[in-house]
């Protein structure tokens, strides 16, 4: 794989983990978490003590499991919500940054990239998950729909994390 493909590679990943932290924000951090082992994205995030201590990934499985399980609170704040949407930005914008170390060569350095990406990508799918959300209403149950949207989240980031 060339230099180029490799680069596009880590900027497209750290663009979907930014989309997909649009539909839940800490689930496509925590998915980063249970991959720290992996050889095949190898990069200096697996070091930094936020996925690299067990209390860390835990830190990171559990606050997935509360968004979660809050989403489906009727109380819960809209994601596009002033608060809401920057935690949104920010942890796709974490999410980049981690994946901007990772390359196959583990020689470039895409981190300033790969933050921008994410955060523009979280930007972008908080609205298109809300748009999403609101256009199934009617025809299905918001649990379902919160249900379907987890489960698309999950997979989606374990397919970003795993596609070569």
């Amino acid at each position: 794989m060339s230099k180029k493909s490799r680069t596009t590679s880590t900027l497209t990943r750290a663009l979907l983990l930014g989309v997909l932290s649009g539909g839940r924000s800490a689930t496509p951090l925590a998915v980063l978490g249970l991959h720290h082992g992996d050889k095949d994205l190898r990069g200096e995030w697996q070091d930094w003590k936020t996925f690299d201590s067990s209390i860390g990934r835990a830190g990171l499985v559990v606050g997935a499991a509360g968004e979660i399980i809050g989403d489906k609170m009727p109380k819960t704040p809209n994601r596009i919500a002033f608060p809401a949407l920057l935690g949104r930005i920010g942890a796709g914008a974490f999410a980049g940054l981690a994946l901007g170390t990772t390359t196959k060569s583990g020689k470039s350095d895409l981190r300033i990239e790969g933050a921008i990406l994410g955060a523009i990508g979280a930007l972008v799918g908080s609205y298109v998950a809300w748009g999403a959300r609101k256009a199934v209403a009617s025809v299905l149950p918001d649990p379902v729909v919160a249900v379907a949207e987890d489960v698309a989240v999950i997979a989606g980031s374990r397919a970003v994390l795993r596609a070569d």
